[in-house]
């Protein structure tokens, strides 16, 4: 039996604004207001390292994109899962063959679930293929092969940007204030070196 309309909607709700206040991903809700089933969410998941193959090269992107079906069922049904970005991945097909993600938070998915754990459970599996348990595409045979065969495979390290302190000599009273400038990582360098503009 599915909870009372009121009761979910308030579990959605209190549930996405902990993702987003926890998370830096941009989380955008079909319906608010919970109205009307199936809601879509779409998640554009920032500044997590995931495979991509390019002209036989293993490289990285960082932004993605995916969209997950809530019915009102939620949260006995689990949610429905379709990857929308590239990716090289055992676990994830890519767009064309249906998107689908293979992960054990899915296969274990409960009552006592969250959106929460699961958004972070996606962290975690795109830094972390599993080859032994691919889907059947080419795609994602292709990668479990790859990954079998580089089993020293890591992701690139993500560095948050910390603030720096520095001080600044404008004209005026205010001559020799501390500010707080923001400085790029090495990290968010590569990014920009190995994703291609168009993706992200």
């Amino acid at each position: 039996m599915p909870l009372p309309k009121e009761i979910l909607k308030q579990r959605l709700e209190h549930e996405l604004a902990i993702c987003r206040r926890k998370l830096r991903h941009e989380i955008i809700c079909s319906d608010e207001t919970f109205s009307n089933f199936p809601v879509q969410i779409t998640v554009n998941m920032k500044g997590v390292p995931a495979p991509v193959m390019r002209n036989g090269i293993l490289t990285h992107r960082y932004n993605h994109k995916f969209l997950i079906e809530i019915t009102e069922d939620y949260p006995y049904q689990k949610p429905i899962i379709r990857w929308q970005t590239d990716i090289f991945h055992p676990n994830i097909m890519i767009p064309e063959d249906g998107g689908y993600v293979c992960t054990k938070l899915l296969d274990d998915w409960d009552f006592s679930s969250n959106l929460l754990s699961f958004f972070k459970g996606i962290e975690s599996l795109l830094c972390n293929p599993n080859p032994s348990n691919p889907y059947g595409t080419d795609s994602c045979t292709r990668a479990a092969e790859y990954f079998y065969k580089h089993p020293e495979y890591k992701p690139p390290m993500i560095v948050e940007k910390k603030p720096t302190i520095g001080i600044v000599k404008p004209a005026g009273k205010d001559e020799g204030k501390e500010v707080k400038k923001e400085e790029k990582t090495p990290e968010e360098t590569t990014e920009k070196k190995e994703s291609n503009p168009s993706e992200n």
